[in-house]
């Protein structure tokens, strides 16, 4: 039989005992489907076991929906946090940034030639910055400028963009706004942000300037999903790149915006590839 690229991915989380993986293979053998690729982890701090299979049915003609149906009982039998996806279909992806074009830049670069199976359904921003290169991309560009006392206000707009594109992956692509609890709640485990990873030794204003004058010897950067507390939801991705008393703080921020822009890219392509799942504050992530 030829090999085929994978036509669905599952995976799923649940309590770590005997007989999961042969529940599994038996499965997909009993209903036709081959295994392109197979990844598991056992977390023996937690008990829980995560899987990712990647199949493909030897019946084209076999659907998504038939598949979940006769999959439901072994997924209520082991309690398990599941999920099946069509690897054919393209996520839809919002960005969201302020001031720095960096990572939004390199996402809209990435899915145009096709290193991330997305379509952008939309640019929100706080600042008309880059509305002329939505424009040029025919994107759709959302201006929805924010004030302490419009907060609420701009969000039930920026919710209301969310729920007409469908949006599967909300991107903080460096959008400069705290988001608030709610609507971290309402995007749980579906919004990424990118932070430099000083935190906590430098906050604020000027980070590079002040790791240059402390004398750092990495830049790093972290992305992870966006929970209510700042900047400390789960990670799915991290780079760094070495530094030396060489560099000044504007050679220190442009090595920042790039693994700002490499971490992102990353944590973006392993969620929408289906390669993450929860492990309460932290992630499994199936490279």
């Amino acid at each position: 039989m030829k090999l085929e690229d994978p036509r669905y991915v599952l995976k799923f989380s649940c309590y770590d005992t005997i007989g999961i993986i042969q529940a599994i293979s038996s499965f997909l053998v009993h209903n036709g489907c081959n295994i392109v690729t197979s990844s598991q982890f056992g977390d023996r701090e937690t008990e829980r076991f995560f899987m990712r299979v990647a199949f493909t049915p030897i019946d084209p003609r076999t659907e998504r929906s038939a598949l979940e149906g006769l999959f439901k009982p072994i997924a209520e039998r082991y309690r398990m946090d599941w999920s099946l996806h069509e690897t054919s279909t393209r996520a839809k992806v919002l960005l969201m940034v302020s001031r720095f074009g960096h990572c939004l830049n390199d996402l809209l670069y990435r899915q145009r030639i096709g290193a991330l199976n997305m379509d952008v359904v939309g640019i929100v921003s706080n600042h008309r910055d880059f509305e002329d290169l939505g424009t040029s991309r025919n994107i759709p560009f959302h201006y929805l400028p924010v004030t302490k006392e419009t907060k609420a206000q701009q969000e039930a707009q920026l919710r209301d963009i969310i729920e007409a594109t469908s949006a599967d992956l909300v991107v903080l692509a460096r959008y400069m706004q705290v988001l608030s609890d709610e609507m971290c709640q309402y995007l749980s485990g579906r919004a990424i942000n990118i932070h430099h990873s000083f935190l906590p030794s430098f906050k604020g204003a000027a980070p590079y300037t002040q790791a240059y004058t402390r004398g750092v010897k990495l830049i790093g950067a972290t992305a992870h999903y966006v929970t209510p507390e700042l900047d400390e939801g789960p990670i799915i991705e991290q780079e760094v790149q070495r530094v030396s008393r060489e560099h000044s703080p504007d050679d220190l921020t442009a090595i920042g915006r790039d693994v700002e822009s490499l971490a992102l890219s990353r944590a973006v392509k392993f969620h929408i590839e289906h390669r993450v799942l929860l492990n309460g504050n932290k992630t499994v992530v199936f490279r």
